[in-house]
C-alpha cells in the first residue's frame, strides 16, 4: 500500500512521536484499489503555487473568466444558541407540576435569526496572500484542485482532528484526513476501497464478503452496500449501541459464523453516537470490547458520527445507560451515566475544551492497529445541502480513497469549501490560533477575524443545547400520554386519558408506548405496546401478522386531526427476518427538524393519536383505514403513470 505523502504535523511541544505506527491492513484492500495509481495530472498541480510560474499544463480555465466577483453571506456568531450543562442535573430539577425546568426553556426567541446579532463575511476574487494554506478566494477555490481537499480548510480540519476531536489516537502522527462530499459520499468510497463487487451468478459463495451492521441500522448506509453483493449480517443492540457480548452479540456472530453464507465479514458499519435509529451512545467500555474483538478477527471498523457533539447529559440522570467516561472534568460519580465505564487512562491529553471532553471519545483514541475509519460532516452542523464533509483514518487507507477521489468526485464543491472556510478562518486564516482581539473566536466576527477553533466548538456547543431542549420537551409531552387510562366511579368504567377531570379514581393504567430519553443524536426511538391493543389478537392470526396492525397506526397518525408523519422501524431493518420479527414494533421520531413553535403541539397530536388508534376494537376500522390508503397510493400511482405518458410539460 502506497505511503501518504503528506508531511506529519510535529507535536505541539516540539517532542518526537513516540508513537508506534499503525499496522499494515493492505490485505484488506479491493482488487481494484489495489491497483489504482497516483492521478498523472493531479501531480502538477503542487508546482501550481511556485511563485511567478508559466503554467501551460493544465486544462485550467481562466479565473477571471469566472462570473463571480465575490462571495458574501450574513452569518451567526458562534454564541448564537445557548448551551446546556456538560455535566448531568442529578435528579433533574422540576417544577411543582413534575416537568424538568431543562424542557421548559425552549429556544424561544432564539429561533428566528433575524432576531440574533450577525456579521458578514466576504470572499474576494483574488487574495494576495501567498501561502496556499492561508489563501481563501474564488481564483483557487473554484479552479480545480487537490482530491484532499481546499488546503486552508483541509489544513484546519486536520489540525482541529488531531489535536482537539482526538488528541489521543494512540498510532504515530495521528489520523490523516480527506475531505469527502457528505458521509454518504464517504462510505461509498470506503466500500469501493474495502470491498469487491459479488453476484450469485458470477461468483462463488465462498468469495462473497460482508457488513457487520447493528440490528437496527442507517437505512441509507444498507443501500449503499447491499447492490455490490454484500452479506449484511446484523450484530445486536441494547440500549449503548452494538453489543461485544451475549445472544446475538459482536462475539456470537463472529464466533459462530456460518462459511455457507460467505466469507466471515472483516467491515463494520456502525453510529456509534447518537445511533441511527436507537440513539444509543456507546460507551468507552463498550468500544474496548468490541475494538478487541474487531482485532482479534480483523475487522476494519467504520464509525459514521455525524451526532458525535449531541451527547444529552440531562438524559443520564433518568436513564440507566452508562455510556460516558468518569475522566471528563465534568465528572459526577453519582450519576447513572457512569456507572460501568472505565476511566480514560492517566496520561490522556485534554482537548483544552470542557465541552469535548466531556464527550464520550471516538474509537479512534483506543484505535492501536489503525483499524477505525471515522466519518465526519458538516450536515448536522451547519447545513446538509453543503455536502460536505471529512474521513479520518491511519495515511496509509486515506491514502487509497484519495486515488479514488482523484477519478471519482475530485473534490468537494468550490463554493462551499471557500465560504466554510472564510467562516471559520476569517481574512487572516490561522484558524486555529486563539485571539485576544474583542470577538476573535469566542465573541464572533465583530473584526471580521473568524470564528477559529474557540467559536467553532462554542458554535457546537449550542447546536447541543437547542437540541437537548428540544429532546427534552418531546419526551416529556410523550411522557405524559403513554398510558391509557381506564378509570371509574361507582362502579362505572371507562377508557379515558390522563388529562381528564381528576374526580374519577384510577382503577387502571395500560401503556401503550415506551421510550428512553435519548442519551445524543436526533431521534427518539419509539416502541408501540400493541400486544395492549384490543386487536392485537385478531391481527396476530393475519397473513400479514401484526405488522398490519402497525402499518394502519402509521397511517392513522397521517389523517386528521393527528396530522403527523414518522418513520416506520421497518425500514431501519437491514433483514426481513429483523423487519417481520420486531421492526413493526417501533417507530423513530425525529425531534430536531420541526420549527420550534410546532415541536410542542405536534408531540401532543401524536400521543394523542396513539391513544386514540387504542380505543379502536373492531377490525373493519383498521381495515378501511389500510384499503383507502391503499386506494391513494394506487391513484397517486396511476398519475404518476399518466403524466410519465404525457411526457414533460
Amino acid at each position: 500500500m502506497a505511503t501518504q505523502t503528506t508531511p506529519i504535523a510535529p507535536l505541539d511541544d516540539g517532542s518526537i512521536d513516540s508513537r508506534p505506527p499503525p499496522k499494515d491492513l493492505s490485505h484488506h484492500l479491493s482488487r481494484s484499489t489495489k491497483n489504482r495509481e497516483a492521478s498523472s495530472i493531479k501531480q502538477f498541480y503542487k508546482y501550481f503555487a511556485i511563485p511567478g510560474i508559466g503554467q501551460l499544463a493544465g486544462g485550467l480555465p481562466n479565473n477571471y473568466y469566472f462570473p463571480f466577483d465575490t462571495l458574501e453571506a450574513k452569518v451567526a456568531r458562534p454564541e448564537r444558541w445557548q448551551p446546556t450543562p456538560n455535566k448531568p442535573i442529578d435528579p433533574p430539577e422540576r417544577d411543582d407540576d413534575g416537568v424538568t425546568q431543562l424542557s421548559k426553556l425552549g429556544v424561544g426567541a432564539q429561533s428566528s435569526p433575524l432576531n440574533q446579532p450577525q456579521d458578514t463575511i466576504t470572499v474576494p476574487h483574488t487574495s494576495q496572500q501567498k501561502n496556499p494554506i492561508k489563501k481563501v478566494d474564488l481564483s483557487s477555490a473554484l479552479q480545480y484542485g487537490t482530491a484532499q481537499g481546499y488546503p486552508p480548510l483541509y489544513y484546519f480540519i486536520r489540525q482541529f482532528t488531531q489535536q482537539y476531536m482526538h488528541p489521543n489516537c494512540p498510532y504515530k502522527g495521528g489520523p490523516e484526513v480527506i475531505l469527502t462530499n457528505g458521509n454518504t459520499d464517504g462510505f461509498s468510497k470506503v466500500l469501493q476501497a474495502l470491498t469487491n463487487e459479488w453476484s450469485e451468478e458470477k461468483g462463488w459463495i465462498r468469495d462473497r464478503e460482508g457488513l457487520l451492521v447493528e440490528s437496527f441500522a442507517y437505512m441509507n448506509a444498507i443501500g449503499a452496500a447491499r447492490p455490490r453483493g454484500l452479506n449484511i449480517v446484523p450484530v445486536g443492540l441494547d440500549d449503548e449501541g452494538m453489543r461485544a457480548d451475549g445472544p446475538g452479540g459482536l462475539r456470537e456472530v463472529l464466533e459462530k459464523w456460518d462459511y455457507k453464507k460467505g466469507k466471515r465479514p472483516q467491515l463494520m458499519y456502525t453510529v456509534t453516537m447518537g445511533q441511527n435509529p436507537t440513539s444509543g451512545v456507546l460507551s468507552l467500555q463498550r468500544r474496548r470490547d468490541l475494538y478487541a474483538l474487531c482485532s482479534q478477527y480483523d475487522i476494519i471498523i467504520v464509525e459514521d458520527d455525524p451526532y458525535w457533539y449531541l451527547q444529552f447529559p440531562s438524559s443520564t440522570a433518568v436513564n440507566t445507560t452508562a455510556v460516558s467516561d468518569p475522566s471528563n472534568t465534568n465528572f459526577n460519580p453519582s450519576c447513572p451515566m457512569f456507572a460501568n465505564a472505565e476511566p480514560r487512562p492517566t496520561e490522556w491529553k485534554s482537548s483544552g475544551y470542557p465541552f469535548l471532553d466531556s464527550l464520550v471519545p471516538s474509537s479512534l483514541n483506543i484505535d492501536t492497529d489503525g483499524r477505525v475509519i471515522r466519518l465526519d460532516t458538516f450536515s448536522k452542523t451547519v447545513a446538509p445541502g453543503c455536502r460536505l464533509g471529512w474521513i479520518s483514518a491511519q495515511p496509509a487507507l486515506v491514502e487509497r480513497i484519495l486515488r479514488i477521489t482523484e477519478t471519482s468526485t475530485q473534490q468537494p464543491s468550490g463554493f462551499v469549501q471557500s465560504v466554510i472556510a472564510e467562516l471559520i478562518l476569517g481574512p487572516d486564516h490561522s484558524g486555529l490560533k486563539p485571539t485576544t482581539k474583542s470577538g476573535g473566536g469566542k465573541g464572533g466576527l465583530p473584526d471580521g477575524e473568524g470564528w477559529k477553533a474557540n467559536g467553532w466548538v462554542r458554535w457546537l456547543e449550542g447546536l447541543r443545547g437547542n437540541y437537548e431542549r428540544r429532546m427534552q420537551k418531546m419526551c416529556s409531552i410523550l411522557e405524559d400520554g403513554k398510558y391509557l387510562v381506564k378509570s371509574g366511579r361507582r362502579g362505572s368504567l371507562s377508557e379515558t386519558t390522563q388529562d381528564d377531570d381528576e374526580e374519577w379514581a384510577v382503577i387502571e393504567k395500560t401503556p401503550m408506548y415506551s421510550f428512553d430519553r435519548p442519551v445524543g443524536g436526533m431521534f427518539i426511538w419509539l416502541k408501540i405496546e400493541f400486544e395492549n391493543h384490543p386487536l392485537f389478537a385478531t391481527y396476530a392470526k393475519h397473513a400479514e401478522g401484526p405488522a398490519r396492525l402497525a402499518h394502519a397506526l402509521w397511517i392513522f397518525w397521517t389523517t386528521k386531526p393527528y396530522l403527523v408523519l414518522v418513520s416506520p422501524g421497518a425500514i431501519f431493518s437491514p433483514t426481513q427476518e429483523i423487519r417481520e420479527k420486531d421492526g413493526w414494533r417501533y417507530f423513530r421520531l425525529c425531534f430536531a427538524a420541526i420549527n420550534e413553535e410546532d415541536l410542542g403541539p405536534t408531540s401532543k397530536r401524536m400521543a394523542e393519536g396513539v391513544n386514540a388508534f387504542f380505543r379502536i376494537k373492531e377490525k373493519g376500522v383498521i381495515e378501511r383505514l389500510l384499503e383507502e390508503d391503499g386506494a391513494i397510493v394506487e391513484a397517486r400511482s396511476g398519475l404518476a403513470e399518466l403524466t410519465q405518458m404525457m411526457g414533460p410539460c
